[in-house]
């Protein structure tokens, strides 16, 4: 098994893959402003899951990045809704996004407890 198998990071990549181009039909001067921490926190939901991963052999390790990756699911959250506001010609697909991005926050959040309680240190 390898991250590659968990279902939180094939849920983060995909939603990876669905903000960079929705980012990047914003206007111009927020392709480098919200469009850009946008998808850098998306980004940073998914390379914090495989670093995580990477230190698995320390659980504490383990737990802090994928306490970030949460952190990072949470920033993503809050820049979808501040787009949502500010553009209302895509608040539908901005609000299918929140809802995903609330799954993954919850899948996350059982698999941090997953690692707290079953993990080998």
């Amino acid at each position: 098994m390898n991250y590659r198998d968990l279902d939180i990071y094939k849920i983060a990549m995909e939603l990876f893959f669905d903000i960079h181009p929705l980012s990047l039909v914003l206007p111009r001067y927020e392709l480098y402003e919200l469009g850009s921490q946008l998808r850098r926190s998306a980004d940073s939901v998914v390379t914090n899951i495989v670093e995580g991963y990477g230190r698995r052999r320390y659980k504490a390790e383990y737990i802090r990045f994928l306490v970030f990756s949460h952190s990072s699911n949470d920033e993503t959250i809050n820049h979808l809704e501040k787009l949502q506001r500010l553009y209302p010609e895509h608040a539908v697909r901005f609000q299918d996004l929140i809802k995903q991005y609330n799954i993954l926050g919850a899948k996350l959040n059982s698999y941090i407890r997953y690692v707290e309680q079953n993990w080998k240190s």
